[in-house]
């Protein structure tokens, strides 16, 4: 049985690089992964990796990931498997099948500090297929199930979504509206908090907007320089609030346990529009979590 991949060919924030290095993949048939200081994966077995891959300014969490990556990308991706390149969140570049097990080629290819080449047979369509939301995870390279690859070729790829199931909103408006306020707020976000918070970035240059986690999207992952802690940015959705503080505080006990260096505190902020007392209640008996109200104003002029 074949095996669905996401994999980004290069960070999207360089555009003209991602270009280059796209471009050189796809001429080639075949798709390159960094990290090219830990040497041959194919000679290492998984503990002598985890060995090598410590760098001390990461949490053991992050480096266990980038070991996850470059062994699935170098020992599980096999021919027969599919591959999605994806370009940011939003733009799927090409869907391709893998023809060769990855190789060790320090310099391959003299646009960017790959050594790691995975053959892949790139079709002609879909191509640069944009998606109107958040569709792809964050990490260079992620596993998607069947259902999730046919999604993202013949659809939206906005199944994503079924987690927040209708029959669990309590108000389907605010869903719909917030979902477009989130990228709002990302947008607005030094004018909103007044440069009080920052939006997360890690070590791989993920952003902190829909940050991925292995129980779900965190809305927006923040920081606080002055007091060096953690905000978790939760929209409510319109979801009933005792749904919103229970996965609020998993994405806070999450965040504790695999980003804060020792000592490290984590807050947690939701966001919504109208007042709710069961959501004051709630927050009430537990710590470092606040809410704030947001207003929409609409206004038709006769001139610009």
């Amino acid at each position: 049985m074949p095996r669905y991949w996401v994999m980004a060919p290069y960070q999207s924030d360089s555009p003209a690089l991602f270009e280059k290095v796209w471009q050189f993949d796809l001429a080639n048939n075949l798709i390159s992964i960094g990290w090219s200081d830990v040497g041959d994966v194919t000679k290492l077995t998984k503990d002598a990796l985890y060995k090598t891959v410590a760098y001390p300014d990461n949490p053991p969490q992050t480096n266990s990931l980038i070991v996850n990556m470059l062994w699935a990308f170098y020992h599980e991706m096999v021919p027969g498997d599919f591959v999605l390149a994806r370009k940011g969140r939003k733009v799927l570049v090409a869907v391709g099948k893998v023809t060769q097990t990855a190789s060790y080629h320090p310099a391959k290819n003299p646009s960017a500090q790959h050594s790691g080449f995975l053959g892949v047979e790139w079709q002609d369509k879909p191509s640069n297929k944009v998606f109107a939301e958040i569709v792809f995870p964050m990490h260079t390279l992620s596993e998607i199930t069947e259902s999730q690859f046919q999604s993202l070729l013949e659809g939206s790829g906005a199944d994503h979504l079924a987690q927040e199931p209708s029959e669990l909103l309590e108000d389907p408006n605010a869903f719909v509206l917030e979902k477009y306020l989130e990228d709002f707020i990302v947008t607005n976000f030094q004018t909103i908090f007044k440069g009080k918070l920052m939006i997360y970035q890690d070590a791989a240059g993920n952003s902190g907007q829909q940050y991925s986690t292995d129980i779900g999207s965190i809305d927006i992952l923040a920081t606080e320089p002055q007091s060096d802690t953690f905000v978790v940015i939760e929209l409510k959705k319109g979801r009933p609030s005792d749904q919103v503080v229970g996965q609020m505080l998993r994405y806070m006990g999450w965040v504790k346990q695999n980003l804060c260096k020792a000592d490290q505190v984590v807050k947690g902020l939701v966001v919504c529009q109208d007042r709710d007392l069961k959501l004051e209640y709630a927050l009430a008996m537990t710590k470092n979590i606040d809410v704030r109200y947001y207003r929409v104003s609409f206004k038709l002029s006769e001139i610009p």
